[in-house]
Parts: C-alpha cells; structure tokens; sequence
C-alpha cells in the first residue's frame, strides 16, 4: 500500500454552521452598534476629573467605535457624516470633526487583552501590502521606486486570540520580534508552536531559561551533534519523525494559533493599508489586528 504523502489527508468539516452563520450576523451588529452611548457620560467625567482648561468631550469608546469602522475601508468624512446621523437619533450628541477623527485614531493605543493564566502561543510572520497595487504592477509598470511592505509578527494563543503584535518594515527580523514577545508573556506562557523559521540557539534557549516547551519544525539539514537545547531537540525530532513527533507536541495547532488569525483578519479587513506615512501605515496595519481582536471578544462574549 502506498504510503499517504504529508499534507495529504483528506480534509472533514466539523464546524457547526448554525453557530458560524450566527457569528458572521453578530459581526455585523457589532460594527454598527453605537456602545459608546451607554458609558459616554462616564468616561468624560472620569478623564475631565481634575482637568485643567478645556474640557475633553469625545471618550476613547467612540475613537475605537470609528476605529473598527475605518479598518472596514470607511474614510474619515465618512465616519463624520455616520455619526451626523446617529446624533440625530440619539440626543443629538456633538459630532467630532473628521480631522480630530484621524488624530485620534492615529493616536490610538491598540491594546490586547492581557492573559490572567497559562497558555500555550504560536509565533509567525506575514506581509501587509502598502499599496493595492499587484505584484505586477509593482515590479514591471511602475515608475516610481518599490515602496516595501509592512511586516507584521504576532503571537497568538491555540484559542486563536491575538496575545502580541509587532509591526514593522520588510527588514524586520521576525525571530527576534518572536523572542521580544516571548520575553514579555514568558511567565505565562507554556509551549512554543513555530515553524522552521524560528529552528535557531537563541530560540530554543530562550525557551529552556523560560521554562517553556519548544514545539519549533526542525530543519531538515539540522545537526544533532552537541550539548544545546536545540541539539536535544533535533535528536528527539529526527528519532520520532515527523508524523509522530507533530502529534507528540500538537504541533497542528499553530494554524488556530497564527495562520487561521491571518486569513480571518486579511478576509475581513483586507491585505493593504491606505496610509501614505510610515507611522499611520504601521498604525494602520496594528489597527487590523486589534480590530479582529475585538470582534472575536464580542462574539464570545
């Protein structure tokens, strides 16, 4: 009997439609549901407590209400005239100008939520383009110098939530970003999900000073001669095999972890930026993440 190519195996779908169809309707309500409105009053007497001058009159709520909606491809005119018309519906609340609306999505500080307990993290990279120009274009009619594109690394937990992102140009080192975000979540993070990419000392080192499992894809010129943490973990590898060795550390799990989080969030909020500056592109880029971010907590709220 032939033996089953890796990659392979035919694929079964268990998802539970109902409750997918109804995810997709709840993300719908929560781009369009002014939440701002039940906790405005309370956030700007919170911020205007012992303020000095003029006094503050749009609450953070309504910045990441336009936010979302901006990752969505609105325009900041556009936003300004969406809230014209929910003013007209709701108290007649005052509308922010389109011009403090970018600087204050600009401004943004795009949090993730931190994780009270242990979990296991996946680290992987992928490219924001700047333009939404194609690769044709880019290289063949263009008359202008490449622009790059924005490199994004993340670290997402096997639930498929976002942990930590960092963003920057194409020269980025993803290993390192890795690392810098492991250092910060090392205390409570327990496994390591990572392709080959991530197969080098300083990675498996950093994970045996943090007492963390490495499940990183071992090259396949890898040595096994040595005494390092990697060395260990290239015998372990090469003795089991593969198959054996990705069922041992669920090593199936780093789809949910990274490359399910950027098919979700290129799909629903698009694979460029519109920004013409290097800081806003960034920003721009960031704002996808954290927007994904929220609807999934709204979703499983």
């Amino acid at each position: 009997m032939q033996k089953q190519k890796r990659g392979k195996k035919q694929y079964k779908d268990t998802r539970d439609w109902p409750a997918y169809n109804q995810q997709l309707i709840n993300r719908g309500i929560f781009y369009l549901h002014p939440r701002f409105l039940s906790t405005w009053r309370q956030e700007i007497e919170q911020m205007n407590a012992g303020k000095e001058g003029n006094p503050y009159l749009y609450p953070p709520s309504l910045i990441e209400f336009l936010a979302i909606l901006h990752t969505k491809a609105f325009d900041y005119r556009a936003l300004q005239g969406m809230l014209s018309v929910f003013a007209k519906q709701y108290f007649n609340f005052p509308v922010i100008s389109y011009t403090q609306i970018c600087r204050r999505i600009n401004q943004l500080d795009a949090r993730f939520p931190s994780r009270n307990k242990e979990f296991d993290g996946a680290i992987d990279g992928t490219g924001i383009k700047v333009t939404n120009r194609g690769e044709w274009m880019n290289k063949v009619w263009s008359d202008t110098p490449r622009r790059g594109w924005i490199k994004v690394t993340i670290l997402g937990d096997t639930q498929g939530n976002i942990v930590d992102v960092c963003i920057g140009n194409s020269k980025q080192d993803e290993r390192k970003a890795g690392r810098g975000m492991i250092r910060k979540q090392g205390k409570k993070m327990k496994k390591l999900l990572a392709d080959s990419l991530h197969d080098c000392n300083a990675t498996f080192d950093l994970c045996k000073q943090l007492g963390i499992d490495p499940a990183i894809n071992i090259r396949k010129n890898a040595s096994p001669k040595g005494l390092s943490a990697r060395a260990r973990a290239v015998r372990q590898y090469q003795k089991l095999g593969y198959e054996q060795w990705s069922q041992e550390k669920r090593y199936g799990l780093r789809w949910p972890s990274s490359e399910g989080i950027f098919s979700a969030v290129k799909r629903m909020f698009g694979e460029y930026v519109r920004a013409v500056k290097k800081r806003f592109m960034y920003q721009e880029a960031l704002l996808k993440f954290w927007a994904y971010q929220q609807v999934r907590l709204y979703n499983t709220a």
